[in-house]
């Protein structure tokens, strides 16, 4: 008898993929940020992660909850084993809340700006290390202050006529102090769970890690930071990402490097192109976390495929 032989277990490969074209102005003091592009983002990197084999979530403005995103999250977390991929993107509103754990230079936590409150830093790096060693985890992020999802400095004014993805300063104090006891408290909470995990203080981490440009070469092993995890955003942490009347101007111009499929280059190339791409207001970053070696395989694994 001829032995049995076991059909190999294909990776798994999930994505998530977050669009709002504005927020809850209840949760807000009254702001909604205006958006136009942000769902569209969200579809059509959805559509692509679709034909490259994951399997893609949406949520769209209302839908864009902080529950909604964590629960995506530790879903995926809890799903996925060394080897799989997970797919995270985000399109909107990015904003600052003071940094009550005095570990930032700037004083402030940048934040993704959700339907119904802002999603931390803090909070996602943490989120981010819960996954399996040997996960890949990329996180594709069009939102102003997203050039490193944890550090910035004061941007210039936007060109004229154009829509930053940026909550102003004036709406980010006023949510912060109708709002301050959840958001102290949500910082908190993250450095008491990173240090029952026993994972380094997260804006910490994230400081010592950060790669500018394409050739991610320089990596810095982080604690017990178990998965791959590669940043393509949409600006430095000094510029802004901008709206458009389709797609923003980073997802746009990523599609169209992406071209259908045609550009078969690593995730590192990808960065390139898309920042040698845009203008030099708008300059797409990229930093990578995790164990060195594994960190520098992401980076050089084909973009979207590997």
């Amino acid at each position: 008898m001829t032995a049995s032989r076991k059909t190999p277990i294909r990776p798994r490969a999930l994505s998530l993929h977050l669009g709002l074209n504005t927020v809850g102005a209840a949760h807000y003091e009254g702001w909604e940020g205006p958006l136009a592009a942000c769902e569209n983002d969200a579809r059509d990197l959805a559509a692509l992660a679709g034909k490259q084999g994951y399997t893609a979530t949406v949520l769209l403005t209302k839908k864009g909850t902080r529950a909604a995103l964590l629960k995506g999250l530790r879903a995926a977390a809890k799903a996925l084993k060394a080897g799989d991929r997970f797919l995270l993107s985000f399109s909107g509103h990015g904003g600052q809340v003071p940094d009550t754990n005095r570990d930032e230079a700037d004083r402030k936590d940048e934040t993704w700006c959700l339907w119904d409150g802002q999603l931390l830093d803090d909070e996602l790096y943490f989120e981010l290390s819960r996954f399996a060693a040997g996960v890949r985890v990329v996180v594709l992020s069009d939102s102003c202050h997203s050039g490193t999802v944890t550090r910035a400095r004061v941007p210039p004014p936007p060109p004229p006529g154009q829509r930053p993805k940026l909550m102003p300063d004036a709406v980010a104090m006023r949510v912060y102090g109708a709002h301050q006891a959840q958001y102290d408290a949500l910082q908190a909470a993250v450095f008491k769970a990173a240090a029952a995990a026993r994972v380094d203080d997260p804006d910490a981490a994230l400081a010592q890690v950060a790669v500018n440009g394409p050739a991610a070469q320089a990596l810095t092993l982080t604690g017990p930071f178990r998965p791959a995890v590669l940043l393509i955003s949409g600006c430095q942490d000094n510029q802004f990402s901008m709206d458009g009347e389709h797609n923003g101007a980073f997802t746009e111009q990523l599609l169209r490097t992406w071209n259908l499929g045609r550009f078969s280059g690593s995730w590192a190339q990808l960065h390139a192109q898309v920042r040698a791409a845009m203008p030099p207001s708008q300059s797409p970053n990229l930093f990578v976390l995790g164990p060195p070696a594994d960190a520098a395989a992401l980076a050089a694994a084909p973009a979207f495929r590997g």
